[in-house]
């Protein structure tokens, strides 16, 4: 009987030796690359999941190094290797991407993968490796049913982060060895992947209520938040599952869910359009017509966002400026209040000035760690002096366009002691002034509104703005 050390250990790759499927994301990198293969991928299908993962194969590459691998079980196999155990990649990913992982990491002996129409998985898998190794002759490491065949041949198994039911199900095959397991999301987990701290930016929908002293408006106003909130999570779910290599390249974003590896990519596919779905319904059942559009005209201005614009350096900017604004309009057109010039001029100044304190931040943050570009954007390091100079000129703008505003007639229909307004112009001058001395020290580490809500200078001026709104409005 040969030794532990001598027996192959065979190991299984999706959800097994990575915390990731790569055919889920080659197809989304394919899909962000080449947006119109999305059409050829059912003719690919048809004829064969080994023609898919060929076709798919020979269109992108992915980075390997970046890839979130099961540190538990890399640890484990790195011991075995320095025992001289023979390690034997057995996935059913296509070659081309098990070649280059294995090459990598740099301990398996022999690698066997999809390839020339063979997909191996399952049964597939199971009588290669036999013909290798014989009845019982290996062990085998894998996390999913699709396992459970090769179990039934192997001596002994290792269960990686198992699906429902596929520990037992490897106990009934053959002794288990060993369990590796560090992946379970908890609602903190989901929470994260939905952003729901970013769900503050929607709070901008009851800004026009407020601000025309229309509260009974409240119900809808409310409505209309719950729908741009669940739209918005369905939108950084897809932007987040398209932006796995780029994420995991940045010191912060590749913490996030998907890009290291805590949540599967299969829930958020699935959770992209349920909740697209619930926040179009809750808008077609009960808000206005001309909310339903400014919602679309949201979610496709997303879209384009993620796939296209995020890329073009200063439209960006301004698309992420335009897409706080219609969360105002969308409040408008939630509540049936006419659209303000004033608001919608004051908010593209502001938002635009926020969303350049956001990409400096970023630039700064890639020139303290010695990078001179960003990746999956145009922007340069050189370019700090000009951001800020864009930045601080939009902020200035909003400042002004809020004097103006109080020297407007709208201002005497509204409020019975405008005198009090001409305060917060200099408030704002402030706050927005702060903003990027804050950001030009460093100490912006987050997106410029989730910062200011935890800000407690900017709590003291929204409070400030606030009695000053009241105190001219009584």
């Amino acid at each position: 009987m040969l030794e532990d050390n001598k027996i192959p250990l065979c190991v299984d790759l999706d959800g097994t030796l990575i915390r990731t499927d790569l055919l889920i994301e080659s197809f989304l990198i394919l899909i962000k690359q080449k947006p119109w293969a999305v059409f050829l991928v059912p003719i690919w299908l048809l004829r064969g999941k080994s023609v898919l993962k060929e076709e798919i194969a020979r269109r992108i590459d992915l980075n390997v190094q970046t890839l979130p691998y099961q540190s538990g079980l890399l640890e484990f196999l790195r011991k075995e290797h320095a025992s001289g155990r023979p390690l034997v990649l057995a996935t059913a990913s296509h070659r081309k991407f098990a070649d280059v992982i294995a090459q990598h990491l740099g301990f398996f002996t022999s690698v066997h993968a999809t390839e020339e129409g063979t997909n191996l998985a399952g049964r597939a898998k199971r009588d290669l490796l036999v013909k290798h190794y014989g009845i019982k002759g290996f062990d085998y490491a894998g996390n999913s049913r699709a396992d459970v065949p090769v179990w039934s041949m192997a001596r002994q198994a290792i269960v990686v982060n198992p699906e429902s039911g596929v520990l037992q199900a490897a106990m009934n095959q053959c002794p288990v060895s060993r369990t590796f397991g560090d992946r379970h999301p908890s609602i903190k987990t989901y929470a994260k992947a939905l952003r729901v701290h970013q769900w503050l930016k929607n709070t901008l929908v009851f800004v026009p209520m407020i601000l025309a002293h229309q509260v009974s408006q409240v119900g809808s106003g409310l409505l209309a938040f719950i729908s741009f909130s669940l739209c918005a999570s369905s939108v950084y779910l897809l932007n987040d599952l398209l932006d796995l290599s780029a994420d995991r390249l940045h010191p912060r974003k590749r913490l996030r869910p998907f890009a290291s590896g805590d949540l599967s990519m299969v829930k958020g596919m699935v959770l992209i359009p349920l909740l697209l779905i619930c926040a179009f319904a809750i808008a077609a059942l009960w808000l206005p017509t001309a909310f339903v559009i400014v919602l679309i005209g949201y979610y496709l201005l997303t879209i384009s966002y993620s796939f296209w614009l995020k890329a073009v350096v200063l439209l960006d900017a301004l698309l992420l400026a335009g897409l706080y604004t219609i969360r105002i309009i969308g409040g408008m057109a939630a509540t049936r209040i006419g659209a303000s010039f004033w608001l919608l001029s004051f908010s593209i100044f502001l938002f635009f000035s926020l969303a350049l304190v956001k990409r400096y931040s970023e630039l700064l943050t890639l020139k303290q760690r010695g990078q001179l570009t960003t990746h999956g954007r145009g922007y340069h390091v050189k370019d700090l002096v000009m951001l800020m100079g864009f930045g601080v000129a939009s902020g200035f703008m909003a400042v002004l366009v809020s004097a103006l505003y109080i020297n407007s007639d709208k201002v005497m229909v509204l409020y019975h002691h405008p005198d009090f307004l001409w305060l917060v112009s200099p408030i704002l001058l402030y706050w927005i002034s702060r903003i990027w001395l804050i950001t030009h020290r460093g100490g912006m580490h987050d997106d410029p509104v989730v910062f200011a809500a935890k800000d407690k200078g900017s709590w003291i001026v929204a409070a400030i703005i606030g009695g000053l709104l009241w105190l001219a409005a009584i």
